[in-house]
């Protein structure tokens, strides 16, 4: 019997299919002999007490100029799928946790998905790191702005992000006495109403934010090392970095060894670490990427591992 895959992941049209995640575990799908099927954003949803939304049959193609096919979109039961992929990328706003409960709902009727729906709205990209203060470097979560400075004054030099942020979008560099900190703390708490995040600056960022990709807790054998690129401090991909394809460090095996058994424990099945030199940083679960990135560089098919696993046993 055909399995039946529904993926719920930001509009198909807008994507760039040479650095998608989301794309390649659909490839890798349909190679197998998964039937597709696309969740139309923005309508998942329950009817009769059963999860469900508008779903179109799928077909993909690794063609910059025509990657997508689709059907026509239909109400459908979640209960008819075998396995659905979580690929919505943040905001984690309350759009997004709605959708999550609307999985939950699904998963306790028996069907899997991936990543736990549960486990998305517990572990905050930027928070879940604190679950782990061995692995991370000095960190602060406030609201308050004369914390930060307090914090700025004992590091010297720190970054400033929010805590729903992806992309490099939103993330500060500053230091004590910065003449700019004041504001800059205004926009990221909204004057003291949201909680941010500090930690301190890590020179290692210039060779490079190393984006480790565990698969059930176990890492793949090569990082992603985004390296900024002239006056810019951020590494991001989407902020204008360089990725360089490299093999796992002793110290990234480490860490990947502290953080993988709760993740799996968690249900978070493909989780992307960030880590800076030495030290984890943030801990991607919604939409982890650089598959294609990896996999390129390192001669991998990181998409055919996952789905070796979510073939094999269910977590």
């Amino acid at each position: 019997m055909t399995r039946r895959l529904a993926i719920v992941m930001d509009p198909i049209e807008s994507i760039k299919i040479a650095k998608d995640s989301s794309f390649a575990m659909l490839l890798e799908a349909q190679r197998r002999g998964w039937a597709l099927h696309y969740v139309q954003p923005g309508s998942l949803g329950m009817r009769g007490g059963e999860a469900g939304g508008r779903l179109a049959t799928l077909a993909v193609a690794d063609d910059r100029v025509g990657w997508f096919r689709l059907g026509e979109a239909r109400w459908t039961p979640l209960a008819t799928m075998d396995l659905v992929l979580m690929r919505r990328d943040p905001p984690v706003d309350a759009d997004y946790l709605h959708d999550t409960q609307i999985l939950s709902a699904a998963s306790r009727a028996g069907l899997r998905v991936c990543n736990n729906p549960t486990g998305l709205r517990d572990l905050n990209e930027k928070l879940a790191a604190l679950l782990f203060p061995q692995c991370i470097p000095p960190t602060l979560v406030s609201r308050e702005a004369e914390a930060f400075r307090a914090f700025a004054a004992e590091q010297g030099e720190i970054v400033l992000k929010t805590l729903d942020g992806m992309g490099g979008r939103s993330i500060f560099r500053s230091r004590h006495g910065d003449p700019n900190l004041n504001v800059i703390l205004e926009t990221l708490t909204a004057e003291g109403r949201h909680l941010a995040m500090a930690q301190r600056f890590l020179p290692a960022i210039a060779e490079g934010d190393k984006r480790i990709l565990l698969i059930d807790g176990e890492p793949v054998s090569h990082v992603l090392a985004r390296i900024p690129q002239g006056s810019e401090f951020r590494g991001n991909l989407a902020a204008g970095g360089r990725g360089e394809v490299r093999p796992l460090s002793e110290r990234d095996h480490w860490i990947a060894a502290q953080v993988g058994p709760e993740l799996k424990a968690r249900g978070m099945r493909f989780v992307g670490l960030d880590v800076i030199g030495d030290w984890l940083t943030e801990i991607n679960v919604t939409s982890p990427t650089c598959i294609r990135e990896i996999d390129a560089g390192a001669g991998l098919n990181i998409a055919g591992t996952l789905f070796d696993a979510l073939e094999r046993a269910p977590a």
